[in-house]
């Protein structure tokens, strides 16, 4: 039998599911075996993470069952930080539920329930507030913008989230947390008409998800990098990136970005 560090193994299928191999992520962390009940209670929270993050990018609902795992490990073993880390993954379901919900309109809007978008902006507020670190309180600050932008449409508010949730980030050194920051500072750049901050965000946020290895943030980022480029005047730009987007996302089944590209090709 081949003994294996569970932190590497998780590191392992970290990279994985940030690759968009959520199947080879889940499968990995599903081999590993342990007696040890930390070992276990964090074997299991990295599985919710995968299933959280798939559930998002393919808009799919299997999330539930590897969220409740968590709990269970928990109650056998309490951690504040894991504790902590469980109620993020359910805030990043919830805001995702939420966010695609299916009576979305041709215009974007959607009829939501107030309740439970005040609600979710509660909850990232109180995860911000009792966050263990830097990085944690700048992921819940992050949530609470996207909240705010894209659930509430409290732009201004958002705006203050994600400038919290940079400096955040800058001060704890994590790339990723950066980058998300940048990609909706950059939005409303764009949305102000001001291009050339728009570029210079969106291009760091990208080079941020290609340094640690995050395929669909990198697209994602390369979508809007197209948008830019049609907004400059560079049709022919536009489309040539859209179209390696546009096969890349195919690929792994990101078809809201396999969407979004297709109409730039055009």
């Amino acid at each position: 039998m081949v003994q294996l560090a569970v932190p590497e193994l998780i590191n392992a299928a970290t990279h994985l599911m940030r690759a968009a191999q959520w199947t080879a992520a889940t499968n990995l962390l599903r081999a590993a075996s342990t007696d040890e009940s930390a070992d276990q209670r964090a074997l299991a929270l990295a599985l919710a993470e995968v299933a959280v993050d798939q559930d998002f990018a393919q808009q799919t609902d299997h999330a539930e069952p590897d969220l409740a795992a968590v709990a269970q490990a928990l109650e056998t073993l309490p951690d504040a930080t894991t504790s902590w880390d469980l109620g993020m993954l359910h805030l990043r379901k919830d805001y995702s539920t939420e966010l695609f919900r299916s009576d979305r309109t041709s215009s974007g809007s959607v009829g939501r329930d107030h309740t439970i978008t005040a609600r979710l902006s509660q909850r990232a507020a109180q995860l911000r507030d009792e966050a263990p670190d830097d990085s944690r309180r700048g992921l819940a600050a992050f949530y609470a913008g996207v909240i705010a932008d894209n659930l509430v449409g409290d732009h201004k508010a958002a705006f203050a989230h994600y400038t919290m949730a940079f400096e955040l980030g800058e001060r704890a050194s994590d790339d990723l947390l950066i980058s998300l920051a940048l990609r909706h500072l950059g939005d409303h750049a764009h949305t102000a008409g001001n291009l050339k901050l728009a570029r210079e965000q969106w291009e760091r946020s990208t080079e941020l998800r290609q340094k640690v290895g995050h395929l669909l943030g990198a697209l994602a980022q390369q979508a809007l990098l197209a948008v830019l480029l049609r907004d400059e005047g560079d049709a022919a730009g536009s489309r040539a990136l859209a179209t390696e987007v546009n096969r890349w996302s195919g690929q792994v089944g990101l078809s809201f970005l396999s969407n979004q590209t297709a109409e730039l090709m055009q």
